[in-house]
């Protein structure tokens, strides 16, 4: 169950920054869009608390942040037109290395 704590909140970690790119981008709605922001913080926080009760903490924590980095790089390419130059991609993947190696050697 942990896991899964761990993936929901990784999904959470992505929430916030994209929330706060459609408050800056709609400003017509920037207090629904920080209220994503602020209630994704939170459930990330809530649900990678309950990942570390049987995951160690640098495991949990590398694995939260590389899912929220490259799930928020791909919606940044896919949605707000963000570079896809060969050097970003590049870094990116080093990044989903570390992630699958950590969860590897766990």
């Amino acid at each position: 169950m942990s896991w899964f704590y761990l993936i929901l909140a990784s999904l959470f970690e992505i929430g916030w920054p994209l929330g706060f790119k459609l408050a800056s981008t709609y400003t017509k709605y920037n207090i629904l869009f920080f209220g994503v922001s602020v209630i994704s913080m939170a459930l990330g926080c809530v649900f990678l608390y309950l990942a570390q009760k049987t995951i160690p903490i640098g495991t949990a924590y590398v694995i939260w942040t590389g899912i929220g980095a490259v799930g928020t790089l791909l919606i940044g390419i896919f949605f707000f037109g963000d570079s896809t130059n060969f050097w970003r991609l590049f870094f990116i993947t080093m990044i989903i290395i570390g992630v699958i190696g950590t969860k590897i050697v766990h």
